[in-house]
């Protein structure tokens, strides 16, 4: 059995594409033995990093590099994309009161992460965003 394996592709912003990163991260667990319900969050995780990433990169064509490296212990994500950035700290935190009484109901994709990762790192800058996530598998 491989110490660990890792999976790299390139996402277009077409409908419902984050569901082929989804695939392929589950394909490579079943691969390597590790059972559907330790990468459960997994796939939230990596479903809200394309998303964001797509809707947000501020450039007309986005593309998203995804990169899964995958042991019987850790998975780690990185998603990067190719647009303008942002400042991390101006993103306001949303709050379950703001949000009910809100028409908009989104927002929640940063804190997600965050919350439901093990770790959780976000570089933006004027070539792009890049988000680095390890959820523990053990």
């Amino acid at each position: 059995m491989h110490e660990g394996m890792t999976l790299r592709m390139t996402l277009p912003r077409i409908p419902d594409i984050e569901l082929v990163a989804v695939e392929g991260l589950n394909r490579l667990a079943a691969h390597m033995g590790i059972p559907d319900n330790k990468i459960g969050e997994a796939r939230i995780l990596v479903t809200e990093a394309i998303i964001n990433a797509l809707e947000h990169s501020g450039v007309p064509e986005p593309t998203v590099d995804v990169e899964f490296t995958l042991t019987k212990e850790t998975l780690t994500i990185f998603v990067a994309d190719d647009g303008i950035g942002f400042e991390p700290s101006s993103i306001e935190q949303p709050s379950i009161e703001n949000k009910l009484k809100s028409a908009n109901k989104r927002g929640w994709g940063l804190k997600l992460m965050k919350s439901m990762s093990d770790d959780f790192q976000i570089e933006s800058g004027k070539d792009g965003t890049r988000i680095t996530l390890i959820k523990k598998l053990t």
